[in-house]
């Protein structure tokens, strides 16, 4: 894995980015070159839906069917938190 496309993501997810925030849901969804972690994904798929990704909406609900309740309140939680922030 190419970190430094990992690096560049997150510095363009910053910006508020919706293509990087999208790409870091797929990255944590998959498990490519960060842990697997669906909290994180639903996080990020969740930032881009709401910066009218239409894809991230779709891969979002998909991943919520693995996920629990508290799961997805504490991946919206963090995308607050996030928004919140930036």
């Amino acid at each position: 894995m190419d970190y430094s496309y990992i690096t560049e993501r997150r510095a363009a997810a910053e910006l508020g980015r919706a293509d990087a925030l999208y790409d870091l849901g797929l990255l944590y969804s998959t498990g490519q070159g960060v842990g697997l972690d669906f909290i994180e994904a639903h996080k990020w798929f969740n930032l881009a839906a709401m910066r009218g990704v239409h894809r991230a909406q779709v891969d979002r609900a998909d991943l919520a069917r693995d996920m629990s309740a508290p799961e997805i309140a504490e991946a919206q939680r963090q995308a607050r938190e996030w928004m919140r922030q930036h």
